[in-house]
């Protein structure tokens, strides 16, 4: 890798069987430099706190949010075929599945030196597959590394103490030489592309909290049975639960890296989602620092963006919804989007299949928008009755105190890479038996 030192331990990965990642996955909380006070398992580490060191950092980050090339899309559906299904919201694939390769979230993480954005949801291929259908993790490696941004410097301003952290995590969460990884998904982008996804489907919104049909929505019933519906609450349920499964596996798809490189953390939701976005208001603890509103209607402040790095596709970052389903369409059907015919992508003919899809018409638009902006104009916010922005899954990242473990658990509490991988990563720390220093 480019300006990158590989030590032996980036050889064990490659070999490192998938089996073993999922059988020896564990949360393994306990980092060099920890203390638990009390209790049946108090121990103080007699280590220093050691963050993990550039390459170490981007194969975690890598593997909760690169790009692995193009994506092969949704081929058909009955209701428009012959034309290929266009769903999708990026042409782009990563690591973890989304929706319909609607694609809507990014990865943002945190150490020591800053917060950083790995933007990329929107970015091409880094590269092509060989024959064989392999990808070298090298470049990929590369490819995020050149891609991230730093937007903030020193930690991430979150403490690790009640209300802002759960109670069971305060003695291990944020603290200094850990890395944490905050994927933060767009949930107003998400059901705008599930409106999208019903329209072409037959169905329209229902407002069943008033227990009424969206105003007007019967203007659109020539291209649509205005009477075949599908609620709001449903429709916005089920797109929280959909991109709740992103995040999750862009986080999962880490902890089993760390099971290949012998590093300790773990995946969890033990951090207040919208302190962590930035809503807690309280000017020590401004997480990522998303603006937000504040409405009487609503139990909780609803976070929309972070201006220039992430921004919801509702208001105040659009003017209205018909100009946010306008950014959607610009996405899907633009220069670099999934059915732009200049796009590349993984078939022999790349330009016949991406234009066999059809584009959404004047029609199609207002319809969309006239639905979303009933939402916005009735309930204040995009979407109704979830928030516009979300965050649940966090991946944290560290270096293993291995005589913790060997003070309290049986033998096989941790894998051969953890006990190996100060030896393997680190020369010149070495290792005894059990991986202790």
């Amino acid at each position: 890798m480019k300006n990158m030192a590989t030590p032996p331990g980036f050889q064990d990965l490659l070999t490192f069987p998938l089996i073993e990642a999922l059988l020896g996955r564990r949360s393994r909380r306990f980092f060099m430099g920890a203390e638990i006070p009390d209790g049946v398992l108090a121990f103080k580490s007699r280590k220093n706190p050691m963050p993990l060191d550039e390459l170490e950092k981007m194969l975690v980050v890598s593997a909760c949010g690169g790009n692995t090339s193009w994506h092969h899309m949704i081929y058909r559906a009955a209701r428009y075929a012959p034309h290929l299904s266009n769903y999708a919201g990026a042409a782009g694939g990563r690591v973890f599945p989304s929706a319909a390769g609607f694609h809507t979230s990014q990865t943002f993480f945190t150490d020591d030196e800053g917060v950083y954005l790995l933007p990329m949801r929107d970015a091409p291929a880094f590269a092509d597959r060989a024959a064989d259908g392999d990808l070298d993790l090298g470049a990929f490696i590369d490819n995020v590394r050149k891609s991230v941004r730093k937007i903030q410097d020193g930690r991430l301003r979150f403490p690790a103490e009640v209300p802002y952290t759960e109670p069971h995590n305060t003695w291990v969460f944020n603290q200094p030489s850990t890395l944490v990884v905050i994927p933060v998904g767009d949930l107003s982008q998400h059901v705008l592309l599930n409106l999208c996804y019903m329209l072409q489907n037959g169905l329209v919104l229902y407002d069943d909290i008033h227990n009424c049909s969206i105003p007007g929505i019967e203007q659109f019933g020539g291209m649509v049975d205005t009477a075949n519906v599908w609620p709001v609450t449903f429709v916005e349920q089920l797109s929280l639960a959909e991109l709740t499964v992103e995040l999750a596996t862009s986080c999962y798809a880490g902890t089993l890296m760390l099971q290949a490189m012998g590093l300790g953390g773990w995946m969890f939701n033990g951090a207040d989602p919208f302190a962590m976005l930035g809503t807690s208001g309280n000017p020590e603890v401004p997480g990522l620092g998303f603006r937000y509103d504040l409405d009487e209607r609503w139990p909780y402040p609803n976070p929309t963006g972070l201006p220039g790095v992430m921004e919801g596709f509702c208001p105040p970052h659009y003017p209205d919804l018909r100009a946010a389903v306008e950014a959607l369409c610009e996405r899907k059907f633009g220069s670099g989007g999934p059915f732009h015919p200049d796009t590349p992508g993984v078939w022999k003919d790349s330009r016949k299949v991406r234009s066999a899809a059809t584009m959404h018409d004047e029609g199609f638009r207002d319809c969309v928008a006239h639905q979303a902006q009933y939402l916005f104009d009735t309930f204040g916010k995009f979407p109704a009755t979830v928030p516009s922005m979300f965050v649940l899954m966090y991946l944290q990242a560290q270096h293993l105190d291995l005589e913790f473990y060997d003070e309290y658990y049986q033998p096989g509490a941790y894998l051969k890479t953890h006990a190996e991988h100060l030896a393997r990563w680190h020369a010149g720390q070495g290792t005894g038996p059990n991986g202790s220093s």
